[in-house]
C-alpha cells in the first residue's frame, strides 16, 4: 500500500468532521469571539477552510515564506458567509485529495521547509507537513470552533463519538 492510499481514509475522515463542524457557523455570529486576542468566529472558520490548501502548496514547491523579504506578507482574510467558508474548504479539499492521491512516495519523502522572513521556522518530509501542519493544525482549530459553537449555544456535532447535543447511530 502506498503512503497515498495509507494516509487519504483518515483525510477524508478529518475533513468530513471538520466540514461538520463548519456547516455548524452562524451567519449572525462571524463577528464573535470569546477573548480579545482571539480570533472571531469567522476567521476561525475561514483559516479552517484554507488550511487544506496548503497541501498542493507543500506538495508543488519546496517551501513557503508568508512573510517574504521584499514582498507582501500573506494577508488573512475572513469570509463574509458560511456559503462562502465552505466553497473555499469544499475547493480546498478536492485539489487536496487529489495532490495526495497522485504524489508517490518517494515525494513525500522531499524536505519542505516554511518560513517567516527568509528564516526557517522548520523543514520536515512532506508526509510530517500533511499530518503536523496541516491535519493536526486542523483538528486543533476545529476543536477551538467547537468552543465557540458551544458558548454560543450551538450544538455541536458528534465528531469522534457522541457529542452532548448529538448522539451516533
Amino acid at each position: 500500500m502506498s503512503l497515498s492510499q495509507a494516509i487519504l481514509p483518515e483525510f477524508d475522515q478529518e475533513m468530513a468532521n471538520t466540514r461538520k463542524t463548519l456547516e455548524r457557523i452562524p451567519e449572525e455570529k462571524l463577528a464573535w469571539k470569546p477573548h480579545e486576542k482571539s480570533m472571531t468566529m469567522g476567521r476561525l472558520a475561514t483559516h479552517l477552510a484554507e488550511l487544506p490548501g496548503l497541501v498542493t502548496t507543500a506538495l508543488e514547491t519546496e517551501s513557503l515564506d508568508f512573510m517574504p523579504p521584499g514582498g507582501p506578507p500573506y494577508q488573512p482574510r475572513t469570509a463574509s458567509s458560511r456559503a462562502e467558508v465552505l466553497d473555499t474548504f469544499d475547493k480546498n479539499i478536492a485539489a487536496a485529495r487529489s495532490a495526495i492521491a497522485a504524489t508517490a512516495d518517494p515525494q513525500w519523502m522531499v524536505t519542505w521547509t516554511l518560513l517567516a522572513g527568509g528564516k526557517a521556522l522548520f523543514s520536515v518530509p512532506r508526509i510530517g507537513v500533511l499530518r503536523g501542519m496541516i491535519m493536526n493544525h486542523m483538528i486543533h482549530h476545529r476543536a477551538q470552533l467547537s468552543v465557540y459553537l458551544r458558548l454560543n449555544d450551538i450544538p455541536v456535532p458528534a465528531l469522534y463519538g457522541p457529542s452532548a447535543d448529538e448522539q451516533i447511530g
